[in-house]
């Protein structure tokens, strides 16, 4: 009992000496953050897009999370966003989507400001309740502060059909009187993360 006693003392301590960097996580900055996707239509046509929601985190066991608000598309055309949004998300019933990854924080956390290095990592990504997993090419550099900026050194290409999202890309192409819409779609992302 006192050597368990002794053990917790001595672990409590060691955690207060610790810098409060060594503990913390960070924060998505969703205003300075953005991810884009890429359509095309007619086989020719190509059109870039955002969402303007966006919220994450990266705990300090390295669990990483991106939720993107659905209902956020911008496509700069007002009457194509709402029909993404009824036709296409359905975000009356789904309202994000979720990125999920898990991340070496003990290497994000040596990074200094101005310093880049490339991660791999897999991500498991949800819509609609189906989920995939993709491998991705990754830049992080470090920023002030503890910050981190990741971006991807090259687009995610997400098929919409693995997402059961080829019902309402048909739909779209009728509305829109097209020939055609591809359901591949690249998605890039830049991120930029605070510690907390």
């Amino acid at each position: 009992m006192i050597v368990n006693t002794s053990l917790k003392s001595l672990l409590l301590a060691s955690l207060l000496v610790l810098p409060l960097s060594a503990l913390a996580g960070w924060q998505l900055d969703g205003d300075d953050s953005s991810v884009q996707f890429v359509s095309v239509k007619k086989s020719s046509i190509v059109e870039t897009h955002h969402f303007k929601e966006l919220n994450g985190k990266i705990s300090d066991d390295g669990k990483a999370l991106l939720e993107i608000a659905l209902s956020s598309v911008e496509t700069n055309i007002p009457i194509r966003n709402e029909r993404m949004q009824q036709m296409l998300f359905n975000t009356a019933k789904f309202a994000s989507a979720t990125i999920n990854a898990t991340v070496d924080t003990a290497k994000l956390k040596s990074l200094a400001p101005g310093k880049t290095m490339p991660v791999s990592s897999d991500l498991s990504l949800e819509i609609h309740g189906s989920q995939k997993s993709y491998k991705a090419d990754l830049q992080v550099t470090g920023l002030e502060n503890g910050g981190l900026l990741v971006t991807t050194t090259a687009p995610i290409v997400v098929n919409a059909g693995d997402f059961k999202l080829l019902e309402g890309i048909e739909k779209l192409r009728q509305v829109a009187g097209l020939d055609s819409i591809s359901p591949l779609v690249p998605v890039s992302v830049k991120l930029v993360f605070k510690q907390d």
